[in-house]
């Protein structure tokens, strides 16, 4: 073993692989690949996986003294959850103007941690701009009431869900190997 090698493992990865799989799933709706019908497979997974397995991660970031990685997973978590509960109790009785400024006050939040990212790995940025972007567009969509716009919001969604999973991949796969394999960006 490494001497910089921490015997404690990595969270980030399982934060970042719940998320990424349960935006893929949702964004693969909101660009319009299918159906609303098939909304109960993201919501189990934003329960389990997008919710939890996020909420686990965070607690594991605040052990570690990672005040971002705590923030992060442990506020995407709770999204997951909201999101999840919204559709399952609320989601006939609460107007689309109202879900766009939910949908806003979460952009706002991204974008306060994409701020946060600009002295982060340049992975962790596209990240956090992508889904920043991603929320403002789901929420103009909602708004106006414009699929076309929340069809390009799910795009993003899509794109966010890729670069999640690739630094998921590039930190289980570069500790694995001792050395970079897929690159991160060095911080600023």
């Amino acid at each position: 073993m490494s001497s910089n090698h921490s015997a404690t493992a990595n969270p980030g990865p399982l934060g970042l692989c719940g998320f990424a799989l349960t935006t893929w799933l949702l964004s693969l709706i909101n660009n319009g690949t299918f159906t609303g019908d098939n909304v109960g497979l993201v919501l189990a997974m934003g329960f389990a996986f997008g919710g939890t397995a996020q909420m686990i991660a965070g607690m594991f970031e605040f052990a570690k003294g990672n005040t971002f990685g705590f923030t992060a997973f442990t506020s995407y978590g709770a999204f997951w959850w909201s999101f999840a509960l919204f559709k399952v109790f609320f989601a006939s009785t609460v107007s689309a103007s109202f879900v766009g400024w939910y949908l806003v006050a979460w952009g706002t939040f991204t974008l306060m941690m994409f701020i946060g990212t600009l002295t982060k790995p340049r992975a962790l940025q596209a990240i956090f701009l992508a889904l920043t972007i991603t929320f403002y567009l789901l929420a103009a969509g909602d708004f106006m009431g414009n699929h076309s716009i929340t069809h390009i919001g799910g795009n993003f969604g899509l794109l966010t869900a890729f670069l999640a999973f690739y630094l998921a991949a590039a930190e289980i796969i570069n500790e694995s190997f001792g050395r970079t394999v897929l690159p991160i960006g060095a911080p600023k």
